[in-house]
């Protein structure tokens, strides 16, 4: 189990660098975890990585997401000096990027919901008619 997941931390990790090296070579300034993001979206499109080969992993992360956001928040805190005055722009910008967000996720798992049924249909009428 500890090596299992020590391998699938160590794929991630290998990812991560790959995006900072693009992002250093790349004459754009591009976020290297953008970068990494997409490559590992590549990966596992084209079914060079599988899911099973980071999912426990993937999982440990995502359910300790929230640990991730405290120096996000401690570095804010540093900061209150230089946003008191912008406080209400601040606030407006994090709550309506906020429901922005909401939004546009939810629309892209209805869309992502729609097209994978459509896919299965479409997959089972061949199937059957296959069968004929």
């Amino acid at each position: 189990m500890k090596a299992r997941l020590f391998i699938q931390t160590s794929i991630i990790l290998v990812i991560c660098f790959a995006g900072e090296l693009l992002s250093q070579i790349i004459p754009i300034p591009f976020p290297s975890g953008v970068i990494s993001m997409i490559l590992l979206l590549i990966l596992l499109l084209s079914g060079l990585l599988k899911t099973h080969h980071i999912e426990d992993i993937g999982n440990f992360l995502t359910k300790n997401m929230a640990l991730f956001f405290i120096p996000a928040g401690v570095s804010i805190i540093e900061y209150i000096p230089v946003l008191k005055p912008i406080v209400i722009p601040f606030l407006a910008v994090c709550i309506i990027s906020t429901f922005i967000t909401f939004a546009v996720t939810f629309l892209t798992v209805r869309a992502t919901s729609y097209i994978m049924d459509k896919l299965s249909k479409n997959s089972f009428s061949k199937k059957s008619e296959d069968r004929r």
